[in-house]
């Protein structure tokens, strides 16, 4: 595809990488990589540890710039945005986050605001309110006076959550956003990451480890082996035992899922017999 065609420019997704090759110092982890991200999706990247996940969302946030080729958002490439302007279009949750010592989940979630704020209005109503609705989505609420250093793992990640949200972004990128949650938390969120998909349009791109959560909340999947992409696609499109085993080296079966009619992940393997 011509991208720079301007037929085709009305037709580009806000954010996608074209000839990108991405890596980390002299290790190149993808070449020559382009993936478009669809809008107002819930896009899922899947993959086997190390085969590249991460660091292509790294790509995709301006926190790594590709080796060669482009990132771009919003037609321009996204290196060119000034870091904030990239914030006010943008959220991201990264796989590992520090809190400052001794600051409060309340003023956490706040910094959230930043992009947002000017040099002569530094606080404003909608501040508050963004702030006060990421912490019920999260149910961080009852947290707001603690101190961030004294929460469990899994609290401090509904906490960055929040953070995030409390950003407003039309696009979030989340690494690993259910690390350190437990089922019943990582159900709360990913529940929560569809309705904003479905409910305010936003676009969603997460890596997660878990192809059955993927299966059931991504209405787009992204699937990498080695720094590439393998397939993508809708769920029901793409997940076969084929792929799995292509991916992840797992022999499985695929059923529906009673409950979402999604694909279901089925390891093969040994079973022990019940007595």
């Amino acid at each position: 595809m011509n991208r720079h065609d301007p037929a085709l420019a009305a037709a580009e997704p806000r954010l996608f990488a074209e000839g990108a090759t991405i890596g980390y110092d002299n290790r190149v982890i993808s070449s020559d990589l382009s993936v478009s991200i669809p809008d107002r999706s819930f896009t899922v990247i899947v993959g086997a540890n190390a085969c590249g996940k991460s660091t292509l969302l790294r790509a995709l946030s301006r926190l790594l710039k590709p080796k060669t080729g482009r990132v771009v958002l919003d037609g321009q490439e996204i290196s060119n945005f000034p870091a904030k302007e990239v914030a006010r279009r943008l959220g991201l949750l990264p796989q590992t986050s520090i809190a400052p010592d001794g600051i409060t989940v309340a003023d956490l979630i706040a910094r959230g605001r930043y992009p947002h704020q000017k040099l002569l209005k530094q606080w404003s109503k909608e501040d508050e309110a963004a702030v006060i609705t990421a912490m019920e989505a999260t149910k961080v609420t009852e947290l707001s006076h603690r101190l961030v250093d004294e929460l469990s793992g899994g609290q401090r990640q509904r906490v960055w959550v929040a953070m995030v949200l409390a950003q407003e972004t039309p696009l979030l990128l989340l690494d690993e956003p259910t690390t350190f949650l437990d089922i019943t938390h990582q159900i709360e969120l990913l529940e929560l990451m569809g309705d904003l998909n479905r409910r305010n349009g936003q676009t969603i791109v997460a890596v997660l480890h878990d192809l059955n959560h993927a299966c059931r909340y991504a209405t787009h999947i992204i699937a990498m082996r080695d720094g590439q992409v393998i397939a993508e696609g809708a769920p029901r499109d793409i997940v076969t035992a084929e792929l799995v085993e292509k991916v992840f080296g797992l022999p499985c079966i695929i059923i529906d899922d009673p409950i979402a009619g999604t694909p279901l992940v089925i390891p093969r393997g040994s079973v022990p017999r019940a007595d």
